[in-house]
Formats: structure tokens, C-alpha cells, sequence
């Protein structure tokens, strides 16, 4: 009978011991679910100061902005969805190869693709929709210059360290690209770039992709006066063939290739006998790869555009 009695006391003693340890064990899985990045958020603040919970690491980053995904793929995130047009950019390489195509009107798409994470204009008519699906955080593209924008970006995706460090970066090389410029073609060139879309035509400011961001603020080089008057602030202006010299820079960047374009101004004599024509000064871009103004497309931009003007002729 005492024997008995032991036996049970130490099987008891055993199932005590055990029970702790597995409650240990439950308490340790725990607290190592609530430490883990992938479960862990934090407030985003955005421009108009409304405040969403996002991922502090989001992963699965659906970009429905058309201009931003080049600055996500800077920042070391591969989104997994995009419009469009970020698909048609040379300097993206294969880089977004694996990211889904969704438009404005393909909703279920990016349902069943459970983004954590959705980027968007300020002025997409879809943030209402977008908001069942993920987080939502916007931005108004013209609100901001270039450099600006990549540090929002940042923001959004955990990453304002990153965006930082690569805009201190671009100051360095874009000035070192600025001496090497001035040195070869010197300092009062101007420049006018423009493009043909369809069976129109257009001029640009210094802020609306197409390399004006290099061209008038990276590389600080000169707009014809009425150009600046008339362009920069509204961003861009519709034009004819006729009035081309009326913004002809000593230099000429023309866009070729986007929305059909008819190219057959340059055909005509107004054309032929601009300064910057005779003068082999007119360089033609891909306008599907020079419309972005993210870091990727930047940084490409100004190799393409730093060797087509000091090149010798």
C-alpha cells in the first residue's frame, strides 16, 4: 500500500513537471508571435493628416500610383502589383517581371492578390475600394519634387532611412555630373524638352518626368525664357508645329515612341531649320522609359542625357 502510494506521488509529480513545461513552452510561442516584424504596425501619418495602420514591414506592397514603382524597387521591395505603364520601362530590366498587372477597374484581381499594403494618387477615385481590401496611403503627385516624394515613399514602407541615404547620394552625383556638363557645352545653353502624344504635342516644365528633373534641377541647367514663363508652372502646354521655335532650346530633347505619336513635324521645314536641329543638338528619348522620375529611372537618365552632351561631334 505505500508502495502504492509513492508511485502515485511520483506520477503526479511528473504530470506537474510537465504541465509546466508545456505551459512555459505555449507562453514562449506566444510572446515570440507578438515580437514577430510581420505582425508588428505602426501609425502613418499622411499629407492631409489622416492616420493609418500599416505594416511596419509591409511585404506584399500593391502600387497602383503609375510613377512610383521604381522608387519601391530602389528601396528593395518588389511590389506585387502595378498598373500599366511601369511595365513598359526599359531601366526596370526584368525587375518587375513577377508583378501582377491591375487596373483601375480590376478590382478582384487585387482582392485575391491580399495586398498588406496599397499605394495610390491622392486623387484616385478607387481609395474608397482599395480601404476594404488593405491599408491605403496616398500622395498628390505634384505636391512635391522628386526627392521628396522617394522620402515619402520611404515612410510609407518603413524605409525613410533608406529613401535618405539615397537622395544625400544623388546630390553628390548630380553635382559631379553638373561640372562635367557645364565644362563640356558651358553655362548659358538652354534647353526645351517636348514630345508628340497621338496627333499632339507638348512642352515641358522642370518638374514632369521626361528628364526634366535632370535636365533643369539636377543638372541646373537653362530654360528659354518664354518657356520658363509659360511651362513651369502649369507643368506642361499643348503646342503646334508652328510655334516650336517660340521654345526652342540651343538643345532639344524629343520624346518618341509613347501613345503613337505622330512624329511628322520633323519633317517640316520649321523643324529642319532649327538651331538646335542644324546644329545636331536635337536628342531623341524613350518616352515610355524617361516619363518616370523615380531613383531607378533618375539615375539612368542622367548617364543617357550627361553622354549626349558631352560627347564630342
Amino acid at each position: 500500500m505505500k508502495k502504492t502510494k509513492q508511485l502515485l506521488l511520483s506520477f503526479m509529480v511528473m504530470l506537474l513537471v510537465f504541465a509546466l513545461a508545456a505551459c512555459g513552452s505555449s507562453e514562449k510561442e506566444t510572446s515570440s508571435d507578438i515580437n514577430d516584424p510581420k505582425n508588428e504596425t505602426r501609425i502613418y501619418k499622411g499629407e492631409n493628416g489622416k492616420e493609418v495602420e500599416v505594416p511596419a514591414e509591409p511585404k506584399r506592397v500593391a502600387m497602383m500610383a503609375a510613377t512610383y514603382a521604381g522608387n519601391l524597387l530602389e528601396l528593395g521591395i518588389t511590389p506585387i502589383a502595378v498598373n500599366e505603364f511601369p511595365k513598359k520601362n526599359k531601366f526596370y530590366g526584368n525587375k518587375l517581371d513577377k508583378a501582377e498587372v491591375v487596373t483601375a477597374d480590376s478590382y478582384e484581381k487585387l482582392l485575391e492578390l491580399e495586398p498588406d499594403l496599397i499605394i495610390t494618387y491622392s486623387d484616385d477615385k478607387n481609395i474608397k475600394k482599395y480601404e476594404e481590401i488593405a491599408p491605403t496611403v496616398t500622395m498628390t503627385y505634384d505636391k512635391y519634387d522628386y526627392m521628396e516624394q522617394h522620402v515619402k515613399i520611404g515612410k510609407m514602407v518603413g524605409k525613410e532611412k533608406q529613401a535618405k541615404a539615397w537622395v544625400k547620394e544623388w546630390k553628390k552625383k548630380a553635382a559631379n555630373a553638373r561640372e562635367k556638363v557645364k565644362a563640356a557645352i558651358g553655362e548659358d545653353k538652354t534647353f526645351m524638352v517636348m514630345e508628340a502624344y497621338g496627333k499632339d504635342m507638348y512642352v515641358y516644365g522642370n518638374n514632369w518626368g521626361r528628364g526634366t528633373e535632370v535636365i533643369y534641377q539636377a543638372l541646373e541647367l537653362k530654360a528659354p525664357k518664354k518657356l520658363e514663363e509659360d511651362v513651369f508652372g502649369p507643368g506642361w502646354k499643348a503646342i503646334s508645329t508652328e510655334v516650336i521655335p517660340t521654345y526652342a532650346g540651343d538643345y532639344i530633347f524629343v520624346g518618341t515612341g509613347a501613345g503613337n505619336p505622330d512624329n511628322s513635324f520633323m519633317e517640316s521645314d520649321v523643324w529642319k531649320e532649327l538651331p538646335a536641329v542644324k546644329n545636331g543638338n536635337a536628342i531623341k528619348f524613350d518616352s515610355e522609359s524617361f516619363y518616370f522620375n523615380d531613383p531607378i529611372s533618375l539615375e539612368k537618365e542622367l548617364d543617357i542625357i550627361v553622354e549626349e552632351l558631352t560627347k564630342k561631334k
